[in-house]
């Protein structure tokens, strides 16, 4: 089983600690967030095929991806890279110090190890459409040569979503909007001529109706990748979890509501002060990374 860590949270930013402790016992258990069953998933490395991380801010794992690899398990980091003003990513670090993650990776472990993230796309007067194609340009020239793939998206207005934009607008004194769905497509066509430019592929995850000419879909769990990364074949059947997800079959190992980087568009956190007191009452040591019943 390839396991994501994770979709739900910030894991490698966040939680490194557990995880790796989680490694040494061989195992971890996961609350589902819609039924409230316990599962038990087996992390010994005869059960995983391979880890694909997910972050906003890889820095405090880095010094963590050797002994992964060394315990033979394959990996690779989704690294979501936007460079949004404070008003949109209070609490990520730069995006200049994420690209330096990223070139270390490809240094490290080979130019197939890192996936490239600008999503959710988000236009407010902050982020105009101009402002993501001189930002994207930058980012793009920066990792030329480290990453082979760019993953982008446009921001899912869920409930939770609009209210916290609109906290966020009313306290920074920005506007958003979410686009006519052609205007998308055009941004994703001049996107795509700006990724091959630099050497990558752009595809766009879960949103089929922005696929233009020459992007492709995302397979953000890749087993074809992790292959690449392993040096042997993985093989799993495409499962994704939501509409026109392309993904390889997974299991996740994160919880809602408990990443604090408290970005005004995040899908993941319905409440920010919860998600707060979920991570300072997290335990390194338990088998859950946070304690059912945590509100």
């Amino acid at each position: 089983m390839i396991i994501s860590a994770s979709y739900k949270t910030d894991i490698p930013a966040f939680y490194g600690p557990w995880f790796m402790q989680r490694l040494d016992v061989g195992f971890c258990r996961m609350v589902n967030p819609y039924g409230g069953q316990v599962y038990r998933v087996d992390l010994e490395p005869r059960a995983v095929d391979g880890f694909v991380f997910w972050t906003r801010n890889l820095g405090p794992f880095l010094h963590r991806l050797e002994e992964v690899k060394q315990r033979g398990f394959p990996f690779v980091v989704q690294y979501s890279i936007t460079g949004y003003p404070r008003a949109l990513e209070s609490a990520v670090g730069k995006g200049s110090r994420a690209v330096q993650h990223v070139k270390m990776l490809a240094e490290q472990f080979g130019p197939r190890v890192a996936v490239w993230r600008y999503d959710p796309i988000l236009v407010t007067s902050l982020t105009p459409v101009p402002f993501h194609l001189d930002n994207f340009q930058a980012l793009a020239a920066a990792m030329k040569g480290s990453v082979d793939e760019v993953v982008i998206s446009f921001a899912q207005m869920y409930k939770k979503t609009r209210r916290h934009l609109d906290g966020a607008a009313a306290s920074s004194g920005f506007t958003w909007e979410d686009p006519e769905d052609d205007s998308k497509r055009m941004l994703v066509a001049r996107l795509v001529r700006i990724a091959r430019e630099n050497r990558m592929r752009l595809t766009v995850c879960s949103q089929l109706k922005y696929v233009v000419p020459d992007a492709g879909e995302a397979r953000c769990v890749d087993a074809a990748r992790l292959s690449d990364t392993a040096g042997w074949t993985i093989r799993a059947p495409v499962k994704g979890n939501r509409p026109d997800c392309r993904c390889h079959q997974s299991r996740d190992i994160g919880e809602y509501d408990t990443c604090p980087h408290g970005c005004a568009f995040c899908y993941a956190v319905g409440n920010n002060d919860m998600a707060h007191r979920r991570y300072q009452a997290h335990d390194p040591g338990g088998e859950f990374l946070f304690r059912p019943g945590v509100v």
